[in-house]
């Protein structure tokens, strides 16, 4: 019997259908923090493809919760200052001018873009910049680098970029109740009303932390976390990511995801997957099929023996 194509078409439908089913059980009523960022927050089919993605995990009882990036968009916005981006292992450089513009672009610009463009592919979603309400509590952020031939290592001020001290989760346990997707733009208040910058990806592991999120997905513009061949690493323990980091594999912009992996991981989030964002759908690949589409991030070895 000669199949034609649409039954072929069906056939791989079914067969998509199929595949995604035990994982639609195993995740429904489970917390999945995604942050996202790179070409997928630029590129329209891939906006779109993504906003689908969401809706469609709520709509199956998944609870999504978005953290959203804006690098790109703050750097055009600076170039038009006549202001160059300046980073830092892979930390942007935060004036008080630039902070105000991060400030903006984040809270009026972005985070309205996603909800909006979630809301028209059928979800129900919320705007939360962070620093409202108390939700996400700051402090300023120092990095300290070891520099040869000093004993003390190198404390490196790079202006209003905070970490995470604390993050209020009522107004979000509310949300996430009431079936709405809570989408949260990466600012913190410290206690003095300090407006600050933190890292997209730092802010989306301590949510999936205190959330207790069976996953954290970051969104990238690699296929994962690649050797130093260039080859993609499919999964990773604890140990192995160390050990990455220590001979300077994973370096520059991808070492606040590693980082942010590394410690979620091990307070208790079930696994971090770095995906690629390039790819069409990628929040479903690798969350509801076999092979995914990126680099994931366990705690140990053994824990890969029942990813279904």
């Amino acid at each position: 019997m000669t199949m034609n194509l649409n039954t072929v078409t069906a056939n791989n439908i079914a067969h998509v259908l199929t595949e995604a089913l035990p994982y639609i059980r195993r995740f429904q009523g489970k917390t999945i923090v995604i942050k996202y960022g790179g070409n997928a927050m630029v590129d329209e089919t891939l906006k779109s493809g993504f906003a689908r993605d969401v809706v469609l995990m709520k709509l199956v009882g998944i609870n999504p919760v978005v953290v959203h990036g804006g690098g790109p968009q703050i750097g055009q916005h600076l170039e038009k200052l006549g202001k160059p981006s300046q980073f830092v292992e892979g930390l942007r450089v935060t004036d008080s001018e630039t902070m105000a513009v991060v400030e903006r672009v984040l809270r009026d610009l972005v985070n309205t873009d996603i909800v909006n463009l979630i809301n028209r592919h059928g979800g129900v979603a919320v705007g939360l910049p962070g620093k409202d309400g108390n939700l996400i509590r700051a402090r300023k952020h120092l990095l300290t680098r070891k520099t040869p031939g000093r004993e003390q290592p190198e404390i490196i001020d790079i202006g209003y970029v905070g970490e995470v001290a604390s993050i209020n989760t009522s107004v979000l346990d509310k949300l996430i109740s009431g079936n709405f997707i809570p989408v949260i733009a990466p600012l913190g208040a410290g206690d003095d009303g300090q407006s600050y910058n933190i890292n997209a990806d730092l802010v989306a592991g301590k949510l999936a932390e205190t959330l207790r999120a069976e996953k954290l997905m970051l969104l990238t513009n690699t296929p994962g976390v690649l050797d130093k061949a260039g080859n993609l690493l499919e999964r990773l323990d604890a140990k192995q990511v160390a050990a990455l980091i220590a001979d300077g594999t994973i370096h520059g912009g991808m070492l606040p995801k590693v980082r942010c992996a590394l410690d979620a991981v091990q307070v208790g989030v079930g696994a971090v997957h770095i995906v690629d964002g390039r790819v069409e759908h990628a929040v479903l690949l690798e969350l509801f099929t076999d092979e995914g589409v990126g680099t994931l991030i366990r705690n140990h070895t053994n824990d890969y023996t029942s990813l279904v």
